[in-house]
């Protein structure tokens, strides 16, 4: 690089260390949550985790929505055309404002007949307690969307300290309300759903509240003037560049998700209990390379911005390269005590073991493959170049992770349960293997598209 660097090594640091610590915060509530709600039994579990599912489609929206704000912010402070970065921020609240009152007035009428219809062989109590917890969290998304297109606007300026304290407010919250409802209260699922919605909403007028007021200099993203509605169709526009293929990317993936759950579903109750534990604690054997992937979108937007291509190139190598060693130095231990970690969950041995096996097999694999898949894009998306990420990440999700899914479930993994000995079952398992399946291809497509350099003419501002 013949110019100055952007980010010195103490930059990345400031910036990926709160990152960490506000995904560890977030996989830790997810946790709690569930082994809160197993205290109610495995059909209470098993209601939250399916919804969950939806609720997880239903946020990815707006998280499309916050990573293109950021994008485009992030790109307009490298460029230090800060007036823009400013307005921009105001656009992005008021889309996702608009989005989230949609999302909750439809999802208000279809609720009943959208879980029936996604879910409707499971049994009558999970039913029951999926109806009970969706129509409260449906409740919490405008929340949940202006909390995460806030914090997404202090990542875009480099400052996660910000988001990382208000994610440690809305741990506090959260599992506090959940023990004093589930506990104390003898509350059923709502005892988790209400603390959610309450969490959330004070995190965004939290965030919303500093981020009127500002840092005190130039630099800073303000929403001052943000109650003179001026809605700007051309910054929306930019915005929306980055956020409408990301977001058709995440609702492709978690339909996908959806479909997959609903054949763990036809594997029993022990199967979605197992796969509930397993998830929340796979998310901790991604939190590095997750984090590091949330510091790409704001260091390759800023380089991007400000024209230095080949200093975004050097520092999507060097946090790919962080991604893993992170994921490597936490996943060994964390393997190792898996077993007892799941042992918190209250479940039979045998889902017990059918969990242990799926993320045995989820850290393994991600040691090796992960960030290529999911870190690496991030870098193309800050540099515009989101619809190819799309492209590749809906296809290989629905011809690789779906139908290997099925492959899987129809030959018994190509004949791997008998020869484990295990019950049928655990052919739940091989709903996690076709997922490593999809990492593979998409991780080829993905390093070869960015060994080729085309993203870096990509242009957003």
């Amino acid at each position: 690089m013949k110019t100055e660097k952007i980010f010195s090594n103490r930059d990345l640091w400031r910036l990926i260390w709160p990152l960490m610590v506000e995904q560890l915060l977030q996989n830790t509530l997810g946790i709690a949550d569930i082994i809160m709600v197993s205290s109610l039994g495995e059909s209470a579990v098993s209601g939250v985790s399916l919804v969950d599912q939806i609720n997880i489609l239903l946020t990815n929206i707006f998280a499309a929505l916050a990573t293109g704000g950021a994008v485009v912010c992030s790109q307009y402070i490298g460029r230090k055309d800060f007036s823009l970065s400013k307005k921009t921020a105001r656009q992005l609240l008021y889309a996702v404002t608009a989005v989230a009152l949609f999302v909750v007035f439809t999802g208000l009428i279809v609720r009943k007949p959208l879980l029936r219809f996604v879910f409707g062989s499971i049994e009558a109590d999970v039913m029951k307690a999926s109806q009970d917890y969706f129509f409260i969290t449906l409740l919490a998304l405008p929340g949940i969307a202006l909390y995460n297109a806030a914090a997404a606007l202090f990542r875009a300026q480099g400052n996660s300290r910000v988001s990382m304290l208000v994610a440690l407010l809305v741990n506090a919250l959260n599992i506090g309300g959940n023990a004093a409802l589930i506990y104390g209260f003898h509350w059923g699922v709502e005892g988790v759903a209400f603390p959610t919605l309450i969490s959330r909403l004070v995190a965004a007028v939290v965030l919303l509240f500093l981020l009127y007021r500002g840092t005190g200099n130039d630099t800073g993203i303000s929403i001052k003037g943000i109650f003179h509605f001026e809605w700007d169709w051309h910054l929306v526009g930019r915005i929306l560049k980055i956020g409408v293929p990301n977001g058709l990317e995440n609702s492709a993936f978690q339909f996908g998700k959806i479909l997959v759950l609903s054949l763990v579903a036809t594997f029993g109750t022990g199967a979605i209990a197992a796969n509930a534990a397993a998830n929340t604690i796979a998310a901790f054997e991604v939190l590095p390379g997750a984090a590091v992937g949330l510091g790409m979108l704001t260091v390759v937007g800023q380089c991007m911005g400000a024209g230095e291509t080949e200093q975004a190139s050097y520092y999507t190598k060097k946090l790919t390269f962080i991604a893993f060693v992170s994921m490597w130095m936490l996943n060994i231990p964390l393997l190792i005590c898996a077993r007892r970690i799941l042992g918190f969950y209250n479940m039979s041995a045998r889902t017990s073991d059918m969990a242990w096996w799926m993320l045995f097999f989820h850290g393994f694999f991600g040691m090796f493959i992960w960030p290529l898949s999911f870190s690496l894009p991030n870098s193309l998306r800050a540099a515009g170049d989101s619809t190819f990420t799309m492209v590749v990440s809906i296809l290989s999700m629905w011809l690789v992770r779906v139908g290997m899914s099925y492959a899987f479930a129809k030959t018994g993994i190509f004949g791997f349960v008998d020869f484990m000995g295990w019950d049928e079952g655990y052919g739940a398992v091989g709903t996690w293997l076709s997922m490593f399946c999809d990492w593979c291809v998409r991780s080829i497509f993905f390093v070869t598209r960015f060994a080729h350099g085309k993203w870096k003419r990509g242009r957003v501002i």
